[in-house]
């Protein structure tokens, strides 16, 4: 009996070409695997095309409510924003992808599982870091990496697809490197390489560039219980129809477009536009509603393991136990975190509308400026006298 491997498969060039290498210098049946996450039409006829190509066997799932509930929402609930502005589309995609590569797998019998990242992202870490914690007794193969693979440009690719007949689709008119899915899509690659240019507006394919996006405000309240979104505008709604809807909303006014420069995990830098409009909004309510209901030390507790947990996701430790630590101590800030926030949009700004919430610690008396029996002014004189000491202490030994 063959060996078998499944591959990690979005019917681009790269994966589909490695279907018959795969077959060639590994002697083995290969299980196609493709994640809907959110691609859109990316996905249509790729079981077909799959199976043209000489997969033994086509998977085809829609992940998209999996991915929002286990993957989207946590890291939106930590508050995991990466390098300030990054919120983490690709990274926490590839950790789902390949532990439904590992289940798989482990139906279907195989003894290999292979992905089409290449030497030089951050997915192949992704990708194996989950396959290494999930399932150790599995090989690896990662073609771009291997001794075999010598399939060096595009121009390789496309003639080892033309002798393999493997069906190429028409070059695509835009230039750009994309990942898409239900959360944001990414843009790399063409003029985006050179920093010093202004991203030009045909890089926008979700949602308007902000001197087009629509010149009268809108206001959305969005309703939280124990830090999940659960309706639009007084409307329940399910974690895919929710996240549609805020990606329409968002999209129509411009909100959720970033263009950085981040750090690589293997260590070089490269320029990114996103866009995530839904998501953006879902970030910036959840934020307005802690700072209504976190005590003061959670909440900077919190603030400081975000930045941890956004390296986490960015690195692939999604299955690491620190991650699994720290996502305890985040379900844990959100038992309180129910209420609901009233946002306005408008050319690219999330402006707050109002905020409210049954387990608000914000209390009128206190915040006011009139005298009340649960705040003696009296004592602040006592509490900065001790506050202060070791500062008065140190200018009086002229310390600077």
């Amino acid at each position: 009996m063959k060996n078998k491997v499944v591959l990690a498969y979005s019917g681009g060039l790269d994966t589909s070409i490695m279907i018959p290498w795969l077959k060639d210098h590994y002697d083995c049946d290969v299980i196609a695997m493709c994640a809907n996450l959110g691609q859109a039409d990316e996905l249509d006829g790729l079981e077909e095309k799959a199976l043209a190509t000489g997969a033994s066997k086509v998977f085809v799932e829609d992940l998209r409510e999996t991915f929002i509930t286990d993957y989207i929402y946590p890291t939106m609930q930590a508050g995991a924003i990466y390098e300030r502005q990054y919120l983490l589309g690709t990274s926490f995609g590839r950790p789902l992808i390949a532990k439904r590569q590992v289940d798989i797998a482990k139906q279907e019998g195989a003894t290999m599982v292979a992905h089409g990242a290449t030497g030089k992202g951050n997915d192949q870490v992704r990708f194996e870091l989950t396959f290494m914690a999930l399932a150790p007794e599995l090989t690896i193969v990662a073609p771009w990496k291997d001794d075999q693979w010598t399939l060096h440009s595009r121009e390789d690719c496309l003639a080892y697809a033309d002798e393999k007949g493997v069906p190429v689709a028409q070059s695509k008119a835009r230039i750009y490197s994309e990942d898409r899915n239900i959360w944001h899509i990414s843009h790399e690659g063409g003029v985006l390489e050179d920093p010093a240019n202004e991203a030009p507006s045909d890089v926008f394919t979700i949602s308007s560039p902000i001197e087009d996006a629509v010149d009268t405000p809108e206001y959305v309240v969005i309703a939280y219980e124990k830090g999940v979104p659960v309706s639009v505008n007084g409307t329940p709604m399910g974690p895919v129809e929710l996240l549609t809807q805020l990606n329409a909303l968002g999209a129509a006014h411009g909100i959720g477009q970033v263009d950085m420069v981040e750090n690589r995990l293997v260590g070089m830098k490269s320029r990114g536009v996103y866009e995530t409009p839904g998501g953006t909004i879902l970030y910036e309510t959840h934020r307005m509603l802690e700072q209504l209901v976190l005590d003061r030390d959670t909440a900077l507790l919190k603030q400081r393991l975000a930045i941890e947990y956004a390296q986490m996701v960015y690195d692939g430790r999604w299955f690491c136990p620190a991650k699994q630590a720290l996502d305890a101590f985040v379900q844990s800030t959100q038992k309180n975190m129910t209420g609901t926030v009233k946002v306005k949009l408008y050319k690219g700004n999330i402006v707050p509308a109002g905020v409210a919430s049954k387990q608000s610690l914000y209390h009128h008396d206190l915040a006011s400026f009139s005298d009340t029996d649960l705040y003696n002014q009296q004592d602040a004189t006592g509490f900065i006298r001790l506050f202060g000491l070791p500062m008065k202490v140190n200018g009086m030994v002229g310390r600077s």
